[in-house]
């Protein structure tokens, strides 16, 4: 192989590993949002595109234990987008802290 052909196969190599990591991480957070969706719609048991503390307690136990920080707004339910931010918000304090 000839030397100036190195560089470039080199530099395509940290490309196709940076997408498939890429690649990986959203297929990992589709999953996520996936399981969010149905354990969501299964707590939701009035099926009204909200859930009360009550509703929370039986099926999800992690916005249960966070329901106060998630409703910000006091309004005593949420909604799976509120639980989405929430989660989000998470990840990335941890994250920061990790660094």
């Amino acid at each position: 192989m000839k030397t100036p052909y190195v560089l470039p196969l080199l530099l395509a190599l940290a490309c196709l590993t940076g997408c498939a990591r890429v690649a990986m991480a959203g297929g990992r957070a589709a999953q996520m949002q996936a399981q969010l969706k149905s354990h969501f719609a299964e707590a939701d048991s009035n099926g009204d595109g909200r859930l009360t503390r009550d509703e929370a307690r039986d099926h999800m136990p992690w916005v249960y234990r966070n329901f106060d920080a998630i409703d910000s707004a006091n309004t005593g339910s949420l909604t799976i987008d509120q639980i989405q931010a929430y989660a989000v918000a998470q990840a990335r304090s941890r994250k920061r802290g990790a660094q």
